[in-house]
């Protein structure tokens, strides 16, 4: 009975997630949802350790929803730098941005955004209107973000920014995928999640993981838009 509960409330969860109504309540029996892998306790342990991790006088959590052009990464350097100017240290700030729903495609590498066209998928899209075939704001390269200066993921990590992706949307978004490309659900998954880049965490949900930033005492912004 334990675990037909937890994959029922898995598959609401992730047809929530979706977008799904009492209306479309029928993506619960959708073969992308009967895949999805649970969050091990291990990994459970690591992303409640890596929260502990929050640091400094001034501490706030984006709420990365959508890749909305970026904005979910530029806030973050934003944070860092209005704080820089106001007299305080990057080890006194920490600025985390929660990648979750449609803005988990900016957690992966290169390849995978080859191999699954994710710039499509995810409708992440150049100046000119064409889709993305990498990852714009990892390291980004010129014209991806609107000021030159801005720093992409990599060099935040470095000044200590804190950077996580949904296991939740990781695990219905590739489910999705597989089912599309006619290949194992579980493959995908643990592909997908292979791909995640250097430094950025997996959490078990997006939601939960800006409930727990903010109990440890980081202000919530939402940072995503559906254009």
């Amino acid at each position: 009975m334990e675990t037909t509960n937890a994959t029922s409330r898995r598959k609401f969860m992730g047809a929530m997630m979706l977008g799904a109504t009492a209306s479309t309540l029928s993506a619960f029996s959708n073969p992308a949802l009967a895949g999805m892998t649970d969050f091990s306790h291990s990994a459970m342990n690591d992303a409640e350790a890596w929260m502990k991790t929050i640091k400094g006088n001034h501490r706030v959590v984006y709420d990365g929803s959508y890749p909305h052009k970026g904005f979910p990464i530029i806030w973050n350097w934003a944070y860092y730098l209005s704080n820089n100017e106001m007299g305080s240290p990057d080890n006194d700030v920490t600025a985390m941005t929660v990648l979750r729903h449609d803005a988990i495609p900016i957690a992966f590498q290169d390849d995978l955004w080859k191999k699954y066209p994710l710039g499509e998928m995810f409708h992440v899209k150049k100046a000119d209107g064409t889709v993305y075939d990498r990852n714009p704001y990892y390291e980004p390269q010129e014209g991806d973000f609107p000021l030159p200066m801005i720093q992409g993921i990599k060099d935040m990590i470095g000044r200590g920014a804190m950077f996580c992706v949904c296991n939740l949307a990781l695990n219905v978004y590739s489910n999705f995928a597989a089912q599309a490309a006619g290949k194992d659900p579980g493959e995908v998954y643990e592909e997908w999640k292979a791909a995640v880049l250097p430094g950025i965490q997996i959490v078990p949900s997006g939601v939960w993981a800006l409930g727990r930033a903010q109990e440890e005492g980081c202000g919530y912004i939402f940072a995503g838009n559906i254009v």
